[in-house]
């Protein structure tokens, strides 16, 4: 049996434009309109019009929208629009990145689309994966330019008193240290806030419930003091839960104490509880007297449930967790820098470093240090340095002259620019700042660096490592820096070539072209590339080619040459001709998901191949009954290597027939 999917996937309609004002009342509009009011309004347009957000939030560089129906967006016409770097799909969220400028968008999206704070969320789509990367995504996000903030203002006067400027008894240290540590030490407050936005529970109930948690006598010591008081110091808890000690309880229940001041975890828990429990009762409670009775229940019944089970549960499992990563740090630091250093990029990219930021932000709020994220430190510094090198070897002036800008922004933190308008689409280059990021991971790791506060990103991130009067930590990381940034800028500048051929440079001489014709390996309907319903072949980064819709399942060698790759599901193989050119053939779209069943290959992987030889068979019926496309992408993926792949023309094509035409 075939595994069924159901995937709907949309035509793009690339040609879709935006009204613009009359001549005459242009200046008007002009006077409006603010400076991203116009890229705002197709940002809008383009994700479906605003009945398709059903909410909208921004980090540094990134739109993040929750849509009713991700297929409405045009992700093309988005790539494309000038204001716009690419476009992501990761965690539920559509994400648009913009640049550093997403604020000012924001503000134009939110009065473009008539968003508020308040609009409400429909059920959250995707598996569970990712709903936790999309909670704990909204949860930090809107206070993470206020977090970098105050770890800076920490980082300055650890700084300032390592260069004994003042003391730490000194007044001026202990208003900066509260200044910087008042975030950190009210995390429960902050979360209560952002964590009740999330999960639609009134604001100001998700504030109050956050105090609560850092109010001085409910604490785990405080009440532990306050029995000793009466008891005798060092006297056993009168009640055991779970191996927990309980010195009060609440109504005849044993009573777990824990310290929630600067707490990360058991605040959004607590939240998403309460606001169950206000949904519940604003369906029973009368219209005229909600406003006051539903947080009274709320608060009656959410905080004592919080206190007594989810806060202790929560905070046993966090405290597992943050030993399960020093317990991986104990067994390999260096293993781990490594790891972390080289992916780091990769989990931004696609939002996954939620999945370990809370557990720093936690370490350090608690704890005092981290070195959860020390690993990924040089990771931005690495991209930047091979920002850097692509901008002495680039050839093509519009791309160079994104590389200056580029290398600003990375140099404090943010590389969004970096990945997706320069490194990524040349593939290498971001390879290699993977590799000089993980060498600057495994520097660190290897010389213990530890971070004692989460403050500002790129090079002020450097002051995360003092600890007091100790700055030995701020030395190593700037070693990093220069070991990440040499790493990538000599792998980039020494093994990168641009193959781009400056077009004021190429000069054809017709009587020197020489071509290849590779004939179909299909039988079937020709459609253009843009029209496959994979993305990755639609854009062209695969190479130039064209797409097949078969009416047979057999696939034919299309020239004479060697098998140079066949996926062990036989829905994929690359080939190289005599000539040198290089050819994949994916057969059909996500087939991989069938491992292997309904395929058949008569090669393998370094066989030669005549033109016409029967390469693969395939059930073509069933691939269709299996809910999967049909579509063949064809693509010369060393395109580069030519002066063009040209398309023959024809509608229809036999295996004997010629598909492309290569231009030497």
């Amino acid at each position: 049996m075939y595994k069924q999917r159901n995937n709907k996937r949309t035509t793009l309609d690339s040609d879709i434009q935006l009204a613009k004002p009359s001549n005459e009342n242009k200046f008007l509009e002009e006077k409006k309109m603010g400076k991203y009011h116009e890229l705002a309004e197709k940002i809008v347009k383009n994700v479906g019009g605003q009945e398709n957000i059903n909410s909208l939030t921004h980090c540094i560089t990134r739109l993040r929208f929750k849509l009713k129906d991700e297929s409405q967006a045009n992700d093309d016409v988005l790539k494309n629009m000038d204001g716009v770097v690419t476009v992501m799909k990761s965690g539920g969220q559509y994400q648009v990145v913009i640049g550093n400028h997403v604020p000012a968008v924001y503000e134009e999206v939110v009065s473009i689309a008539g968003l508020s704070g308040e609009r409400e969320e429909e059920a959250s789509s995707g598996n569970l994966f990712d709903r936790l990367i999309d909670i704990l995504s909204g949860c930090f996000q809107p206070f993470l330019g206020a977090l970098a903030a105050a770890g800076m203002v920490k980082g300055l006067n650890a700084l300032l008193v390592f260069l004994k400027l003042y003391t730490a008894t000194s007044g001026t240290y202990t208003m900066l240290n509260g200044i910087g540590d008042a975030i950190f030490y009210f995390m429960p407050v902050i979360l209560g806030y952002t964590a009740a936005k999330k999960f639609r529970l009134h604001p100001m109930v998700g504030i109050v419930i956050g105090a609560a948690l850092c109010y001085p006598t409910i604490q785990g010591s405080a009440l532990q003091t306050a029995f000793e008081t009466t008891a005798g110091a060092g006297a056993a808890a009168p009640y055991n839960l779970f191996g927990l000690p309980a010195y009060n309880t609440f109504m005849g229940i044993p009573w777990v104490g824990a310290n929630y001041t600067s707490s990360v975890v058991p605040i959004i828990f607590i939240i998403a509880f309460a606001a169950q429990v206000q949904k519940v009762f604003k369906r029973i409670i009368p219209e005229v007297v909600q406003t006051f009775l539903v947080p009274f229940f709320v608060l009656l019944i959410a905080l004592p449930i919080g206190f007594l089970v989810i806060g202790p549960i929560v905070s046993m499992l966090t405290d597992l967790l943050s030993a399960g990563f020093t317990a991986l740090m104990s067994f390999s630091r260096a293993l781990y820098g490594l790891i972390l250093g080289f992916f780091w990029q990769v989990l931004v990219i696609f939002g996954l470093h939620w999945s370990v930021v809370p557990l720093a932000i936690m370490q350090v709020t608690q704890e005092g240090s981290s070195q959860v994220l020390t690993g990924s430190f040089a990771a931005s510094f690495a991209q930047t340095a091979v920002v850097l090198a692509m901008f002495f070897k680039l050839k093509d002036k519009k791309l160079k002259a994104l590389c200056p800008p580029a290398i600003i922004s990375g140099i404090f933190g943010v590389t969004e620019p970096a990945i997706y308008g320069i490194t990524l689409p040349k593939k290498w280059p971001f390879i290699y700042s993977m590799i000089g990021g993980a060498v600057g991971g495994l520097y660190l790791m290897i010389n213990n660096v530890t971070a004692y506060t989460m403050g500002g990103l790129g090079i002020f991130g450097v002051l995360n490592f003092i600890n007091g009067d100790d700055a030995s930590g701020m030395i190593q990381s700037f070693i990093a820096i220069a070991i990440a940034a040499v790493v990538g800028f000599g792998l980039t500048f020494f093994f990168w070539k641009d193959n781009t051929v400056e077009e004021e440079e190429v000069i054809i001489d017709k009587t020197t072209i020489k071509k290849e014709n590779i004939t179909s390996p299909v039988k079937g309907r020709v459609l253009s590339l843009k029209n496959a319903e994979d993305p990755a072949f639609a854009n062209g980064a695969l190479g130039n080619g064209v797409v097949i819709e078969p009416t047979e399942g057999k696939v034919v060698a299309p020239f004479d040459g060697t098998i140079v790759t066949l996926f062990p599901t036989k829905h994929a193989l690359g080939l190289i001709s005599d000539n040198g050119t290089e050819l994949l053939i994916h057969i059909g779209i996500d087939t991989v998901q069938l491992e292997g069943e309904g395929f058949e290959a008569f090669v393998k992987q370094g066989d030669r191949v005549k033109k016409g030889q029967t390469l693969v068979t395939f059930d073509l019926e069933g691939i269709k009954k299996a809910g999967f496309s049909t579509q063949i992408p064809i693509v010369v993926t060393n395109t580069a290597d030519y002066l063009d792949i040209l398309e023959v023309g024809s509608n229809e094509v036999s295996t004997s027939d010629d598909l492309l035409t290569a231009l030497i």
